[in-house]
């Protein structure tokens, strides 16, 4: 069971959740094929973009998406590798840490996506290997990525006005109190998971004590967010499950990142607990339920946005790949003519097509117009 009680009023929110996750489900159940991978893709470019981007990495989604396309063109697992220089040199070197936590990020992700229901039960070899998968590409993670942590850590959130570095919860001493506690929290976790109605209660404590313990070196947040989507992928409620590949909650953890800090902080005291119940859980809990509302209700979102690229003219669809081919720059009419062959008149419909339906983001007047992607 898990460590905490549920009010009433969160479990009336957890019921309503529940019934707007099978009416969801339902409609899902009843599209095409290429439209929920459409959803799921864009879904998973969010929550890569927006999981990093909490750990203050710097790639917008349009370079996200731009990075996963160019790595999925021969499916290799060594795509990254292979493609390195290459990447670095359209996007910046400038931005290599920030490359590599995403391409790592992306290669985690997937595996959940597409192997988490089998995780069953949860063992630390898994996740050992889930944290390697994420730190894969950054060459100094090497000498301590895929085990725990042997150094002191805590969490800590960098004030972006001031550069100041606030603690926010003071994690487990590694070596055995780490140990102790993960070998604790995975026991506790496959037996809470199958005995336990509410499944997002159970992640709730289940990510909560993993941010708390901090058992990594680095890359806790990262894994922490992806344990949650692991949590939902693996529930028994058959709606949930089915759903949870299509709500992009990092991106709401991430536009609501300062309450994110503030509600973690403020369920542990900012302190590590060997005792599961010394933690105020339910204010995780309402954080978390909004978080996955608001989420659930973006499928609508990616729907529209699935319906508006299959009418699109075919020239408009040449200038919005001419974007997705340079995520990194702002162009104007000129370049899109030059790159496309296509008459300008020809690009300025579609420029203003692709605006007036939120594709493109226009910057400037006149000769000085200049336009980008918005993923």
């Amino acid at each position: 069971m898990i460590s905490y009680t549920i009010s009433v009023k969160l479990m009336n929110q957890l019921r309503e959740l529940a019934q707007a996750f099978a009416r969801i489900h339902h409609i899902a159940e009843g599209l095409e094929r290429e439209e929920l991978n459409f959803i799921h893709r864009n879904v998973r470019i969010s929550n890569i973009g927006a999981s990093t981007r909490i750990e203050n990495a710097v790639l917008t989604d349009a370079e996200v998406n731009w990075i996963d396309t160019t790595l999925s063109k021969d499916g290799k697992t060594t795509a990254f590798y292979d493609a390195r220089d290459f990447v670095l040199d359209k996007l910046s070197k400038d931005k290599e840490r920030s490359i590599d936590e995403v391409v790592g990020c992306r290669s985690m992700l997937q595996i959940i996506y597409e192997q988490g229901k089998t995780f069953l039960p949860f063992h630390k070899t898994t996740l050992l290997g889930l944290h390697k998968e994420l730190l894969r590409y950054y060459r100094k993670a090497d000498y301590y990525s895929g085990q725990y942590k042997q150094h002191p850590n805590s969490v800590i959130r960098r004030d972006v006005s001031t550069g100041e570095q606030v603690p926010v919860l003071v994690s487990a001493e590694p070596g055995l109190d780490t140990e102790e506690a993960m070998c604790a929290l995975l026991e506790w976790y496959n037996e809470a998971l199958v005995s336990h109605p509410w499944t997002i209660a159970v992640a709730v404590e289940f990510v909560f004590r993993f941010l708390a313990i901090h058992p990594f070196q680095d890359g806790n947040g990262r894994i922490g967010r992806g344990l949650f989507n692991l949590c939902l992928l693996q529930s028994s409620d058959e709606s949930l499950s089915f759903m949870a590949p299509f709500l992009p909650i990092d991106r709401h953890i991430e536009r609501n990142r300062e309450e994110y800090y503030f509600i973690l902080r403020r369920c542990s005291s900012g302190k590590f607990s060997p005792d599961p119940k010394a933690y105020e859980y339910e204010h995780f809990l309402i954080f978390m339920l909004k978080v996955i509302e608001t989420a659930l209700s973006d499928f609508d979102f990616y729907r529209e946005r699935y319906r508006l690229i299959q009418e699109l003219s075919k020239s408009a669809r040449r200038v919005l790949e001419c974007f997705k081919d340079q995520p990194e720059t702002r162009l104007q009419t000129k370049d899109i003519v030059e790159a496309t062959e296509i008459p300008r008149p020809t690009v300025v419909a579609a420029l203003q097509t692709l605006l007036s339906q939120g594709f493109l983001q226009r910057y400037g007047k006149k000769a000085g117009t200049h336009y980008q992607l918005v993923f």
